[in-house]
């Protein structure tokens, strides 16, 4: 019985399995069936089908945003005003895709009129620019003060100084020069002293570094919770592989490449540079020396000499976004390196055309049409896991090169101070020597007199090691002046004014260093192998103009920065009467002043504490108040 009933349980399964197989193919030619239906709908719709979907994400988001500007307008400003440019831009970029000949045409009458009189235009144009920077200056030295005209003169040193060393100073074109600096100024004015730029790059700012704080929670996971014992090496550096990671993520889904391309195209309007330099100079305000020129590979090995050193100095002249982070990290202001990166690039255009003019033929123009290279990787994911791997040699780079620089540092000072105790001058140091080399520069930038020597030190640690060493530098000086206490220990200044701070902040902002030098020559070597000569004979004058191109950004901060805009009055006035920051004729001191002497009518005659001795003292002479006042 348990044989026949083993025989009839096979017998059942075999007939089920021979059921089965012929049912498979059946069912296979059905699904195969719906499946091509479906495929041949897709492939005849699909168009359709895309923009119905968009259409439906896009209709959502601007619901949401409606929403949002319902409820709190001034909380959803930031994304309403982001949602306004990004409708702008795309609604630019498809009517010159579609009509871009129409668009030609319509404005060609106008432009044919313009070359027709560009000669008296170009006069006219430049006597009224000219006429209206002398008014601004007039205007501006009679409200804040004299001290803005010793970075307008140092800006015109400079230029003169690229002009007289100039390669070729008979080829010199002067559009892209003069226009540079205008754009330059222009850009300093409207975020240094227009209320809606300084708080929109104050924002920014801000935005910034909350952003980059979130690389906190990594560094917290695999360091552990008192990461932030070792400071830079737990809490910088995390912030570099970090940021690589958002830059690479934004790259490959095209949107730097974007970015770039329309900061290229204004500046390239303007000035009159070509495209390859343009889009190269853009793309250095967000990423670093030897990743923009990856934006324009397969064009290096046609490019002119010029064009080769204006693609150097615009490396030389900014910090990449990368670093961006540990420098804000610091404690150094974000708004004004970001405003700092952002004035550069024109800026080492001009520097740069004026230190190496064009004399030959550019190949690459605007009609010949330029592509910029597209990421590497397959999809987000990956191009995360690549930025994130790719920054592991940059953060080695630094730290290797911190620890070298710093210990050759050490061992340079100990040996200056032996030579220097055989003349009874044991204070001998490196910073001591760079200060004495470049306080003349820095003053010349606006800097302090009294400051001009802590700045030529920066500077010198910045020119002869790297711009980390003297931000690092600059970020004990910042938080000493914060932390308050004695100005002089020993009669060495231990901060500096506020308006020094700033000066410094724009003149250390590139990569302008030896050690820059060979990361240059080796990284374009390897992208253009024919160039090789070339890139090594105008290294070195690209890293001069770099320096110089942080020089006048500097110079342009100087003329425009107003400290009242981030500093309170206690401190306004502190830096008035205890140094040369502020003249005596400035409004907003008056405005302190009058601010101090109401406060001292209602009974509050040290609001807080912050107000000196020597603040009464200096408004008292100013404001000649009532001997019982005073």
């Amino acid at each position: 019985q348990e044989d026949e009933y083993i025989n009839i349980e096979n017998d059942l399964d075999e007939n089920k399995r021979d059921s089965v197989d012929k049912e498979q193919p059946r069912l296979k030619r059905y699904l195969e069936k719906k499946y091509d239906k479906a495929y041949e709908f897709w492939e005849k719709h699909k168009t359709r089908i895309r923009y119905v979907i968009y259409g439906i994400l896009v209709t959502a988001y601007l619901a949401a945003l409606i929403a949002a500007c319902i409820l709190n307008f001034q909380r959803a400003l930031p994304l309403f005003i982001i949602t306004a440019l990004a409708i702008f831009f795309i609604c630019w970029d498809f009517l010159i895709a579609k009509y871009e000949d129409k668009i030609a045409a319509l404005f060609a009458p106008g432009k044919r009129y313009v070359e027709k009189q560009w000669f008296w235009l170009k006069w006219m144009l430049c006597a009224a620019l000219l006429l209206t920077i002398i008014s601004w200056i007039i205007a501006d030295t009679a409200k804040r003060g004299s001290s803005q005209l010793i970075s307008l003169g140092g800006l015109v040193m400079y230029t003169l100084l690229m002009f007289i060393f100039s390669k070729y100073p008979k080829r010199v074109a002067w559009r892209p020069v003069f226009s540079g600096i205008a754009l330059q100024f222009i850009l300093g004015l409207v975020i240094l002293r227009t209320k809606v730029g300084f708080d929109m790059f104050n924002w920014l700012g801000i935005q910034a570094q909350t952003f980059l704080e979130y690389s906190d929670t990594g560094a917290k996971f695999v360091f552990g919770e008192k990461y932030t014992d070792h400071f830079f090496a737990f809490k910088v550096l995390p912030i570099v592989v970090f940021f690589s990671m958002v830059m690479s993520m934004l790259y490959h889904l095209g949107f730097m490449q974007w970015l770039v391309g329309k900061v290229g195209w204004i500046m390239q309007i303007i000035m009159g540079t070509t495209p390859v330099e343009s889009l190269v100079a853009a793309g250095n305000i967000f990423v670093g020396q030897t990743e923009s020129p990856l934006l324009v590979r397969p064009y290096l090995p046609h490019i002119t000499r010029s064009e080769l050193h204006s693609i150097m100095t615009a490396g030389f002249s900014t910090i990449a976004g990368t670093v961006l982070g540990a420098y804000i990290s610091f404690g150094v202001s974000a708004s004004h390196l970001l405003t700092a990166s952002v004035m550069s690039a024109p800026a080492s255009l001009s520097v740069s055309k004026l230190f190496w003019p064009e004399t030959e033929k550019p190949t690459i123009t605007v009609s010949s049409g330029l592509r910029t290279e597209k990421s590497e990787s397959n999809n987000l994911l990956e191009a995360a896991s690549h930025g994130a791997s790719t920054s592991i040699l940059l953060v080695a780079n630094i730290a290797v090169n911190l620890i070298a620089f710093l210990a050759l540092l050490a061992f340079l000072d100990s040996a200056l101070s032996w030579v220097g105790g055989l003349f009874d001058y044991p204070q001998l140091n490196f910073e001591n020597i760079c200060a004495y080399v470049f306080m003349p520069f820095s003053f010349m930038m606006g800097v302090d007199w009294e400051d001009s020597f802590i700045v030529g030190g920066l500077l010198g640690y910045k020119t002869f090691f790297n711009e980390f060493v003297a931000y690092e530098r600059l970020s004990k000086l910042i938080h000493n002046r914060k932390s308050g206490g004695s100005m002089y220990i020993n009669g060495v200044k231990q901060y500096m004014s506020v308006r020094s701070e700033v000066i410094a902040t724009y003149a250390l902002c590139g990569f302008a260093n030896f050690g820059s030098l060979g990361l240059v020559i080796g990284g374009l070597t390897s992208l253009a192998p024919s160039k090789k000569k070339e890139i090594a004979a105008g290294a070195l004058r690209a890293m001069i103009a770099g320096t110089v191109t942080c020089f006048m950004t500097a110079c342009i901060a100087g003329m425009l920065t107003v400290p009242s805009l981030e500093v309170p009055c206690h401190i306004l006035l502190a830096n008035a009467f205890n140094s040369t920051d502020l003249p005596a004729n400035s409004t907003k001191l008056f405005e302190c002043c009058q601010q101090l002497f109401t406060s001292g009518n209602n009974s509050q005659i040290f609001p807080g504490g912050n107000y000196s001795l020597s603040s009464w003292k200096g408004c008292c002479q100013i404001l000649n108040q009532p001997a019982f006042d005073c």
